[in-house]
């Protein structure tokens, strides 16, 4: 069962990182990497944050990871 809020809270602290490091958690999520930002969240939170993040970042197309 997803925790709904303890995924928003994720998210929000997540973006509060900016763009370059949300890429950076996104590409971390895709190649199953460790991170530390997601630590306590089961599987399919674990899955409904990198749902949010990517919708969230595909509006901004010019941010690159530096």
């Amino acid at each position: 069962m997803v925790d709904k809020l303890k995924v928003e809270e994720c998210v929000e602290s997540l973006c509060q990182n900016g763009c370059a490091a949300v890429h950076a958690t996104i590409a971390a999520m895709e190649y199953d990497l460790e991170n530390v930002a997601l630590t306590g969240l089961v599987a399919s939170e674990r899955e409904q944050v990198l749902s949010e993040l990517k919708a969230i970042m595909s509006v901004y197309d010019s941010c690159e990871i530096k």
